[in-house]
């Protein structure tokens, strides 16, 4: 989930924040932009071991299958059909704010194993 904020931060510096116009719905810029903080916090996780702070020091010494199985099941948790689904209600695609369980689980997955910006390009035509 930390990752997932700090891909929000990356998109402010980036300026795809600004691109937001529409703010529901499964295709809409707000979904959009939640799925690119998933896929950036795939790209964190796939650098994470490999990336070196200041001291020469990794940032994660040992990332496992578990670590990312545990992500996913973070993402899976918090798309907007489970949530629905999850609170009693049926599931209403056109009040999403965050995309589905599976397209979250996608973006990871995507940052993941591309680790490359334009791999996490959401807001590409078709892409969502």
């Amino acid at each position: 989930m930390l990752a997932h904020e700090f891909g929000h931060h990356i998109q402010n510096l980036l300026g795809t924040m600004s691109k937001v116009k529409t703010q529901q719905g499964p295709h809409s810029d707000s979904v959009k932009l939640e799925l690119q903080a998933d896929c950036y916090a795939g790209m964190w996780a796939h650098s994470a071991t490999t990336t070196k702070d200041e001291q020469g020091v990794v940032l994660i010494t040992d990332l496992t299958q578990q670590d990312v199985q545990q992500a996913i099941e973070a993402a899976t948790a918090v798309g907007d059909d489970r949530i629905q689904q999850q609170s009693g209600g049926s599931v209403n695609p056109d009040s999403w704010t965050h995309g589905s369980s599976a397209e979250r689980v996608q973006w990871f997955r995507t940052g993941y194993t591309s680790g490359s910006l334009d791999a996490c390009d959401t807001f590409a035509p078709g892409a969502v």
